[in-house]
């Protein structure tokens, strides 16, 4: 990783937030139209893993991918990545050819620009809230068609540095037995180091990722949940903590 010197580091990550308000400006038009009808998500889905390949690679960053096993098309699947910086769902976007429907945090809505767009492709969840728990089942109910698939970060919140991984929420799991659909355990290695939420860290690289096996969820009933969260969290947790750079470069421990 090439670290920046601290003014640079400013007005690169200046650029970050003119890059995504500006090309989401110029897609506005179409996303206005697209964002109209059910029909039309998989056309945006090419837009926006478009535009996501441009905030990666226009930020100077490379991505490096280890597929364990391979997503089929026309089929869906509930994704579960670590959750390390404002990167995250931009990687995950360009790993997927397949459409994703995400569940996030009611709070990205207040983002100008962006807000607008946000609420009309996420699903928004206050977790605090079991109506709006139940209105996310019925909502993930009605997009699941067609080789849709989900993504849930199960931490629910980007944990601090020295934390390998946050424990894990039930509402992926649970989903993911409702629904029959297998879970896809990603593992982002480099996002917090290279794009940290704290504006004096960070600089270019390569992103490295492992997409690791699936884990089934057939024949598994919602006792079943904790078990696929634990099984998938030790899954993460366990390639992060033996990765030399990840725990070296962050200084976490075990």
């Amino acid at each position: 990783m090439k670290y920046i010197k601290i003014p640079f580091l400013l007005i690169w990550r200046l650029w970050f937030y003119i890059l995504m308000f500006v090309t989401i400006i110029l897609m506005s038009p179409l996303l206005l139209i697209l964002t109209l009808k059910e029909e039309y998500y998989h056309i945006m889905w090419k837009l926006v893993r478009i535009w996501s390949k441009v905030l990666i690679y226009g930020m100077g960053f490379g991505l490096k991918i280890q597929l364990d096993e391979k997503i089929e098309p026309n089929k869906s699947y509930m994704f579960c990545p670590n959750h390390a910086s404002f990167m995250d769902p931009f990687v995950l976007v360009v790993l997927s050819k397949n459409p994703i429907v995400f569940v996030g945090k009611k709070e990205l809505v207040k983002i100008p620009i962006f807000g607008f767009f946000y609420k009309k492709v996420v699903i928004m969840v206050d977790r605090n809230n079991p109506e709006s728990r139940k209105r996310v089942f019925e909502m993930a109910k009605k997009r699941l068609q067609n080789g849709v698939s989900m993504a849930i970060f199960p931490e629910g919140l980007v944990p601090t540095e020295d934390v390998v991984l946050a424990p894990f929420k039930k509402g992926a799991f649970s989903l993911a037995i409702e629904f029959d659909i297998p879970v896809v355990p990603q593992v982002y290695y480099d996002c917090k180091r290279l794009f940290s939420w704290d504006f004096f860290k960070g600089g270019f690289g390569v992103f490295r990722v492992r997409q690791h096996k699936f884990i089934p969820t057939k024949n598994l009933t919602l006792e079943d949940v904790d078990h696929l969260k634990d099984k998938t969290f030790d899954v993460i947790y366990n390639d992060l903590a033996n990765d030399t750079k990840y725990m070296k470069d962050t200084n976490r421990k075990k």
